[in-house]
């Protein structure tokens, strides 16, 4: 109704149609435009009230968090480490800015003074901000970068096909362009095809003078500059580790030689049948690793170690392995050694290795361990003392096999010798429990036979 009588105002009906403009009715035709314009400004406010009362009726029906157009961001945090780990260092993004990421594929790695730990994207998604730059500190918990969750757009498989099709354009115009040639003298064409020979001959001439590039980059001969490297985490706490074992320990090596020429021929027999039944090479450190675990229940101090004024003794043996990577010296371990087998202690050291050398190794993988067997071998070292990996109390020193004369029986024949050395904490063990444990794995080594009635 309010909105037919403003009609008729418009129209000049209603208020003001039966009225003539003339002379003495304009007061009552203004009286007329202030009453519509009164009209105007209600049918407004009714409008706009109505308007926004459809609004909300619509947007409550509508929830836009299930629409698979809204995605809501999320900030990915440093993850928990382990409960010794309270930060580390962001060596480097795997991904950039405004990249898609599947599930679980990772986005950062975080260097620490143990592992290096990855962190990977919640769910597919796209990456919308780093909130740290590589090289920087950050803690457990930290805001790490912002993600937003969802499929990957299908737009990027689609432009393959267009230019795909593009490319077949052209293709079909060169097969209807090579049709007329066809018709044309076939004299042309040979003069066609020797032409690209030439320049193909040319660029090898003007590679020759390239190598001269690296001869000017090598250093200046008598040059006494220095480099400046920050040490990553994990040889800092290799550095820390080791002092702190040194200043800790009452450090003492004793040392013995090993003929390896039974082990040796065992392994010469045995190595192709246990690589082809079992997938795996015999080496030495098996034998190594079961003789010491033999050995360790005979002296059980040597797979001790001292907690304040107490000593705790260890019902199995844990054999931390010393494995080089680029990044530092790790440990990590193969539990329950004594129970197993000479193949079985070669798998779970080849698989041990591998993590360690591809940058795979957890803290659970490194926790513990009651005693390490060190192969400095494997690099050519002779002797060497090594360092006791605390809080254990000894640590094996294996070393390079070289063949010596020896005497045997009377005779003086030559026999391959390992030297090996064993580094013991003197405030639990004595010397002559030191010099036992290493007696014994002598023998068990000189004489594999005598760990299958150990």
């Amino acid at each position: 109704m309010l909105s037919k009588q403003i009609t008729a105002v418009a129209r000049g009906k209603g208020v003001l149609g039966a009225r003539s403009i003339h002379g003495g009715t304009a007061l009552t035709m203004s009286r007329g435009w202030k009453t519509a314009s009164a009209n105007i400004k209600r049918a407004q406010f009714h409008s706009t009230n109505l308007l926004q009362g459809e609004y909300q009726r619509i947007f409550r029906t509508i929830d836009f968090r299930n629409s698979p157009d809204h995605h809501i961001a999320e900030t990915v945090k440093v993850p928990q480490m382990a409960e010794s780990i309270t930060e580390g260092t962001l060596k480097s993004w795997s991904k950039q800015v405004g990249d898609s990421v599947a599930a679980d594929e990772e986005v950062a790695t975080i260097e620490t003074d143990k592992i290096d730990v990855s962190v990977n994207a919640p769910s597919a998604g796209t990456i919308k901000e780093l909130l740290a730059n590589e090289e920087d500190t950050v803690a457990v918990g930290q805001d790490l970068f912002v993600f937003e969750p969802g499929e990957v757009s299908e737009s990027s498989p689609t432009p393959p096909p267009k230019e795909d099709s593009k490319e077949d354009k052209p293709k079909e115009e060169k097969s209807t362009e090579e049709k007329p040639k066809e018709d044309e003298p076939k004299k042309p064409e040979p003069s066609e095809k020797p032409a690209p020979p030439p320049p193909e001959s040319k660029p090898p001439k003007k590679e020759a003078p390239k190598p001269a590039e690296p001869k000017s980059a090598a250093p200046v001969a008598g040059s006494r500059n220095e480099t400046r490297v920050k040490m990553n985490r994990m040889r800092l706490r290799i550095a820390e580790r080791l002092k702190e074992s040194q200043n800790a320990a009452a450090s003492l090596t004793t040392f013995n030689e090993i003929d390896m020429s039974s082990l040796m021929d065992m392994r010469k027999r045995y190595k192709d049948a246990v690589l082809k039944e079992h997938d795996v090479k015999l080496g030495f450190m098996s034998a190594f690793a079961k003789a010491c675990s033999l050995a360790l229940k005979e002296i059980p101090a040597a797979n001790a170690y001292i907690d304040g004024d107490e000593i705790v003794y260890h019902d199995f043996v844990d054999l931390s392995v010393a494995v080089a990577t680029p990044k530092g010296l790790v440990t990590p371990v193969v539990r329950n050694a004594e129970g197993m087998n000479f193949v079985e202690i070669e798998k779970e050291i080849a698989a041990l290795g591998k993590k360690a050398r591809d940058g795979k190794l957890t803290l659970e993988d490194m926790a513990g361990g009651t005693f390490t067997i060190s192969n400095g071998g494997v690099f050519g070292s002779l002797y060497g003392t090594p360092i006791i990996n605390l809080p254990q109390t000894a640590v094996l020193g294996m070393h390079a096999i070289k063949e010596k004369p020896v005497v045997v029986d009377g005779q003086i024949v030559i026999r391959p010798i390992m030297i090996v050395a064993l580094t013991y904490d003197h405030r639990m063990l004595d010397g002559r429990e030191a010099v036992t444990f290493l007696v014994r794995v002598k023998e068990y080594l000189e004489d594999p036979r005598k760990m299958l009635l150990a």
